[in-house]
């Protein structure tokens, strides 16, 4: 059986110029829609992180003006004897200055008497006292374990909520898992800003108004820093 072959396709010059400009205006929708999508994504991403580090970015430049009455709550309780010596024995074994986590039965203790969790937190000990520094966003908090009173004291200071907000603006005592969502929302942030002028770059050849803008935005920084900040 012979083979079909179809008939070969004349170009007249109007087609054959219309066949790259065709090809063209598919890479440019393509290109556009990949950034609209590459947008949008990191856009939903950093849109919570934005909203706070934005307004916690204003909390903080009028810091001064925002009043805090910090809380501060004191416990003691009395260690069990046993327990007692046992850290007694292990903080004359350790020498003074040294540091180390409370052993297992001392911070089983704690959690139950104070309702922290202070497992595997370094504790500065010595032939006195054992201090533990639990710094939070904020506020802050410490246990003293009285070595030869044989009592334990805790004390916990809470500066309220725009305290707590700016410290997470600032990562303060805030924990790896948060310094990790910073560092996932700061390229997100990137990847907004640069997808962003991109797409500017598509549009502004029928939008005058996009280069002076741009423009703009980088020189009032620019002259602010150079004129008022010395």
């Amino acid at each position: 059986m012979p083979t079909y072959v179809p008939p070969p396709v004349e170009l007249t010059p109007g087609t054959a110029a219309a066949v790259p400009v065709r090809s063209a205006q598919a890479r440019r929708a393509w290109w556009l829609k990949t950034l609209h999508q590459w947008h949008w994504v990191s856009s939903a991403v950093c849109l919570f992180g934005m909203l706070l580090f934005a307004v916690t970015g204003i909390t903080l430049n009028h810091s001064g003006a925002i009043e805090a009455k910090p809380e501060i709550v004191a416990r003691t309780a009395t260690l069990p004897e046993e327990l007692a010596e046992s850290l007694r024995s292990l903080a004359a074994q350790g020498g003074d200055g040294a540091e180390e986590a409370l052993p297992a039965d001392a911070a089983a203790w704690a959690a139950e008497a104070f309702g922290i969790a202070v497992a595997g937190r370094s504790a500065e000990w010595s032939a006195e006292e054992i201090y533990l520094p639990l710094p939070r966003p904020g506020g802050d908090a410490w246990l003293r374990f009285d070595l030869e009173a044989g009592e334990a004291e805790y004390e916990l200071t809470d500066r309220g909520l725009v305290a707590w907000l700016n410290d997470l603006h600032k990562g303060r005592n805030s924990g790896p898992a948060w310094s990790l969502f910073i560092d996932v929302f700061a390229v997100a942030c990137v990847l907004f800003s640069v997808t962003g002028l991109l797409i500017l770059q598509v549009h502004a050849a029928n939008r005058a108004a996009v280069w002076p803008t741009l423009a703009l935005g980088v020189v009032i920084p620019a002259l602010l820093v150079i004129l008022f900040i010395h």
